[in-house]
């Protein structure tokens, strides 16, 4: 390393004479009037001369020397500190980033541009297609609705809730052989005749509980709880909370409310690219969609089980009747509006609404003998004494 710096001194100091040589014989050829160049020029002069010019060249200068780490960071952090903000930026300023975020504040809505209008409209008359090609009747009702749920979708969904009930009340539910799972199974297979879905793979199960409720699975699994045995009274009584959840099956209900549900998704999906739905667009969706579906299924299924009850020899005033102790035993019931099922007040009222077309159907099903006339006849009578 010495070495290397004192041939470098000495190369440089080589350089220097040569170079004060040639620069004093081409001083001394310049001849002006003007200027009178001697040879006892200042040696000190001379060498800031030669100096001057070999600086000239990069190979003679000498780097700067370097800055101390806090010089460093104190220079780093004022000039961190006086930059200029982007918000302060004038319009004149052709910064790029300042005119990207004027483009960006007086751009205009997507939502405002032909192209999105466009593709709402292809979309939407496909969407209108599909609908259409997959609407379906209800039996008994005649409604039109929507349905893209294969059988074979709507079974595969049936056989897991199966499972999961199962696993849940599997240890509850009483054998064959119990007297009242042959109540149960004896009116529900009358039901069953008169509904149209013979070939279905239908299964009755009555399940010990104190609960007040009956429900049906997809695939025509049906669930009963003993503790609505003592409301529905008799056969008739049975048969009119039977067929409403016959009914449900009869009208596939549940393929209906997951089809029903699609539709909310898409309808949500394209309302949050326009607003902000929040909060407040799901509880619209909640209370003012789908607890009304909910409400719109169970009174159709009350329909098609009056109906269903009428026409398999059972009398459907009995379905007024249960309603009016279900009533009764459940007098905390949440308002209409918060539930999933209308109230028995208005479960009531379409019965009564409904009981002239019923009891035709019973008549036109050739139901009606001297036995039965007479036994309705009786309670007829038996109803009336009640109530004075």
């Amino acid at each position: 390393m010495y070495f290397c710096n004192a041939f470098s001194v000495k190369f440089r100091e080589h350089v220097l004479i040569s170079s004060n040589k040639r620069l004093l014989s081409a001083l001394s050829s310049i001849k002006k009037p003007s200027i009178t160049i001697t040879q006892n020029l200042n040696k000190s002069t001379t060498m800031h001369t030669s100096v001057y010019v070999l600086m000239r060249y990069n190979f003679f200068r000498q780097s700067l020397p370097r800055l101390s780490p806090k010089i460093y960071i104190s220079r780093n952090i004022n000039g961190f500190n006086n930059r200029t903000q982007l918000s302060e930026r004038s319009p004149q300023n052709p910064l790029y980033p300042y005119q990207r975020y004027v483009r960006f504040k007086n751009a205009t809505p997507f939502y405002q541009k032909q192209i999105f209008w466009v593709y709402t409209g292809t979309v939407g008359g496909l969407g209108g297609v599909y609908y259409v090609s997959h609407l379906e009747t209800v039996p008994v009702t005649n409604r039109r609705r929507f349905i893209d749920v294969t059988p074979k979708q709507e079974e595969k969904l049936a056989q897991q809730a199966y499972n999961e009930v199962m696993k849940q009340y599997g240890r509850k539910i009483l054998p064959p052989f119990d007297h009242r799972t042959k109540f149960v199974k004896k009116v529900a297979r009358q039901i069953v005749s008169v509904s149209g879905m013979q070939d279905l793979n239908w299964e009755f199960h009555v399940i010990e509980s104190k609960e007040k409720n009956a429900f049906v699975l997809p695939g025509g699994k049906v669930f009963v709880f003993t503790g609505i045995l003592p409301i529905v009274g008799n056969e008739d009584g049975l048969a009119a909370v039977l067929g409403h959840e016959i009914g449900h099956q009869v009208a596939r209900h549940s393929a209906e409310k997951l089809s029903f549900v699609k539709i909310l998704i898409l309808a949500q999906l394209f309302l949050s690219i326009i607003i902000d739905p929040g909060l407040l667009g799901r509880l619209l969706m909640e209370f003012g969609m789908m607890l009304p579906f909910s409400r719109k299924c169970e009174i159709e299924a009350d329909y098609i089980g009056l109906i269903l009850m009428a026409q398999a020899c059972y009398d459907p005033r009995e379905a007024r009747k249960v309603w009016e102790r279900m009533s009764i035993a459940q007098k905390n019931s949440p308002p209409q509006f918060l539930s999933t099922h209308p109230a028995h007040e208005s479960r009531i009222r379409k019965i009564n609404e409904w009981m002239p077309e019923a009891l035709q159907k019973r008549e036109q099903s050739d139901c009606v003998n001297e036995y039965t006339g007479f036994m309705d006849t009786m309670n007829h009578f038996r109803d009336q004494w009640v109530k004075w």
